[in-house]
Protein backbone atom coordinates (compact mmCIF):
# COMPACT_ATOMS: atom_id res chain seq x y z
CA UNK A 1 0.00 0.00 0.00
CA UNK A 2 1.40 3.57 -0.83
CA UNK A 3 0.58 6.85 0.90
CA UNK A 4 0.39 9.81 -1.17
CA UNK A 5 1.80 12.71 0.82
CA UNK A 6 0.84 16.05 -0.45
CA UNK A 7 2.53 19.20 0.75
CA UNK A 8 1.11 22.65 0.13
CA UNK A 9 3.31 25.72 0.03
CA UNK A 10 1.39 29.12 1.43
CA UNK A 11 1.26 31.98 -1.17
CA UNK A 12 3.85 34.37 -1.24
CA UNK A 13 3.76 37.08 1.11
CA UNK A 14 4.36 40.85 -0.30
CA UNK A 15 5.72 43.66 2.13
CA UNK A 16 3.03 47.00 2.10
CA UNK A 17 5.36 49.29 3.09
CA UNK A 18 9.14 49.18 2.41
CA UNK A 19 11.40 51.98 3.71
CA UNK A 20 15.49 52.97 2.83
CA UNK A 21 17.05 51.61 5.56
CA UNK A 22 19.61 53.91 5.00
CA UNK A 23 17.39 57.28 5.85
CA UNK A 24 15.95 58.19 9.06
CA UNK A 25 12.28 57.09 8.28
CA UNK A 26 11.05 60.74 8.57
CA UNK A 27 12.92 64.15 8.89
CA UNK A 28 14.58 66.04 11.75
CA UNK A 29 11.66 68.61 11.80
CA UNK A 30 8.38 66.47 10.68
CA UNK A 31 7.32 67.10 14.63
CA UNK A 32 3.63 68.39 13.05
CA UNK A 33 3.48 64.59 11.38
CA UNK A 34 3.08 63.47 15.20
CA UNK A 35 1.48 66.21 17.02
CA UNK A 36 1.24 64.21 20.19
CA UNK A 37 5.30 63.38 20.19
CA UNK A 38 5.80 66.84 19.56
CA UNK A 39 3.67 68.66 22.61
CA UNK A 40 5.09 65.79 24.65
CA UNK A 41 8.41 66.53 24.21
CA UNK A 42 8.02 70.58 24.01
CA UNK A 43 5.74 70.70 27.39
CA UNK A 44 8.02 67.94 28.98
CA UNK A 45 11.32 67.14 27.39
CA UNK A 46 12.93 65.84 30.38
CA UNK A 47 10.11 63.04 31.03
CA UNK A 48 9.49 62.46 27.14
CA UNK A 49 14.03 61.77 26.83
CA UNK A 50 13.78 59.45 29.54
CA UNK A 51 10.69 57.53 28.22
CA UNK A 52 12.50 57.21 24.50
CA UNK A 53 15.96 56.67 26.38
CA UNK A 54 13.80 53.65 27.84
CA UNK A 55 11.83 52.52 24.82
CA UNK A 56 15.31 52.25 22.72
CA UNK A 57 17.00 49.89 25.54
CA UNK A 58 18.77 52.11 27.36
CA UNK A 59 18.22 53.24 31.17
CA UNK A 60 15.20 55.58 31.83
CA UNK A 61 17.44 58.50 33.77
CA UNK A 62 20.00 58.47 30.98
CA UNK A 63 19.41 61.61 29.20
CA UNK A 64 19.68 63.45 32.77
CA UNK A 65 23.28 63.55 32.57
CA UNK A 66 23.11 65.83 29.66
CA UNK A 67 22.97 68.65 32.46
CA UNK A 68 26.25 67.56 32.93
CA UNK A 69 27.59 68.65 29.17
CA UNK A 70 29.62 71.54 28.48
CA UNK A 71 28.57 72.41 24.90
CA UNK A 72 27.11 69.09 23.39
CA UNK A 73 24.85 67.14 25.40
CA UNK A 74 26.69 64.02 25.46
CA UNK A 75 23.77 61.43 25.81
CA UNK A 76 21.80 62.77 22.75
CA UNK A 77 24.86 62.95 20.85
CA UNK A 78 25.63 59.13 21.82
CA UNK A 79 21.81 57.92 21.85
CA UNK A 80 21.94 59.54 18.32
CA UNK A 81 25.66 57.87 16.83
CA UNK A 82 24.19 54.36 18.47
CA UNK A 83 20.55 54.99 17.05
CA UNK A 84 22.23 55.55 13.17
CA UNK A 85 24.34 52.50 13.64
CA UNK A 86 21.95 50.04 15.03
CA UNK A 87 19.64 51.12 12.12
CA UNK A 88 22.14 51.19 9.59
CA UNK A 89 21.26 54.99 9.17
CA UNK A 90 23.93 57.08 6.85
CA UNK A 91 25.37 60.64 8.68
CA UNK A 92 27.99 61.34 10.19
CA UNK A 93 29.68 62.41 13.72
CA UNK A 94 30.47 66.14 13.53
CA UNK A 95 26.68 66.25 11.68
CA UNK A 96 25.34 64.56 14.85
CA UNK A 97 27.16 67.02 16.94
CA UNK A 98 25.83 70.12 15.40
CA UNK A 99 22.63 68.91 15.42
CA UNK A 100 22.67 67.74 19.06
CA UNK A 101 24.08 71.19 20.46
CA UNK A 102 21.38 73.21 18.14
CA UNK A 103 18.33 71.47 17.64
CA UNK A 104 18.07 68.75 21.01
CA UNK A 105 14.34 68.71 21.47
CA UNK A 106 14.00 67.96 17.51
CA UNK A 107 16.70 65.14 17.76
CA UNK A 108 14.83 63.56 20.23
CA UNK A 109 11.34 63.49 18.45
CA UNK A 110 12.67 62.34 15.54
CA UNK A 111 14.63 59.53 17.52
CA UNK A 112 11.28 58.67 19.24
CA UNK A 113 9.99 58.63 16.09
CA UNK A 114 12.41 56.03 14.36
CA UNK A 115 12.01 53.83 17.74
CA UNK A 116 8.04 53.60 16.95
CA UNK A 117 8.64 53.02 13.26
CA UNK A 118 11.38 49.93 13.57
CA UNK A 119 9.68 48.65 16.45
CA UNK A 120 6.21 48.61 14.92
CA UNK A 121 4.80 45.11 13.63
CA UNK A 122 5.13 44.31 9.85
CA UNK A 123 2.26 44.39 7.46
CA UNK A 124 2.45 41.67 5.18
CA UNK A 125 -0.39 41.14 2.50
CA UNK A 126 -0.80 37.67 0.54
CA UNK A 127 -0.68 38.32 -3.07
CA UNK A 128 -3.70 37.30 -4.61
CA UNK A 129 -2.94 35.64 -8.17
Amino acid sequence: MTTTVVIQQPPPTQVVEVMNPREWSSGLFDCLDDIKTCCFAYWCFPCFACKTSKDYGEHLCLPLLDMFGWCVPPITLAMRVSMRHRYGIDGSLPNDCVLSSFCTVCIWCQMAREIDKRNAPVMISAKTA
